[in-house]
């Protein structure tokens, strides 16, 4: 008889975080208002034995004007813990588990960065991480294609 599946938060944590403001002060005084690009991009490690970091990295530009008003770049990590599980499990839960776990942590640090850098709060929408892995997994599949890029 085999043990229990477990999966265990061990621990979270802000592994990255860059603000650039790059045309300071003047970017103060824009009146326009900014376009906001949103990257994600997840990435997971073996650590030990059963356990693994996850890193949920979101970048966002906002620009008026073709000039950068700010950069933020946030890395948001989470040592997980997973034993007994299916390998063929393993990846899903790194990929979709785990970053919507991050999520929530890496929304609310770019939000404050943003605001202590003197703008309005950003607001992240949620994301579908299943989406973005079975969209990787089918571009994986397919041959002579290349990553698909996740917006």
């Amino acid at each position: 008889m085999s043990e229990a599946p477990v999966f265990n938060i061990e621990k979270i944590y802000a592994k990255d975080l860059s603000l650039e403001i790059p045309h300071a002060p003047q970017v103060f005084l824009e009146r326009d208002v900014p376009a906001i690009e949103v990257q994600l991009h997840t990435e997971a490690a073996s650590i030990d034995e059963g356990l693994y970091e996850v890193v949920l990295t979101v970048t966002v530009t906002a620009k008026a004007a073709e000039k950068t008003l700010f950069l933020v770049e946030a890395g948001q990590a989470g040592i997980f813990q997973l034993r007994n599980v299916p390998q063929e499990d393993i990846d899903p839960i790194l990929s979709v588990a785990c970053p919507n776990i991050l999520f929530p942590y890496v929304r609310e640090t770019v939000s404050d960065l943003v605001v202590r850098a003197g703008f309005p709060p950003v607001l992240l929408s949620p994301v579908n991480f299943e989406a973005m892995y079975q969209q990787r997994q089918m571009a994986q599949q397919m041959p002579g294609s290349t990553e698909v890029p996740i917006q």
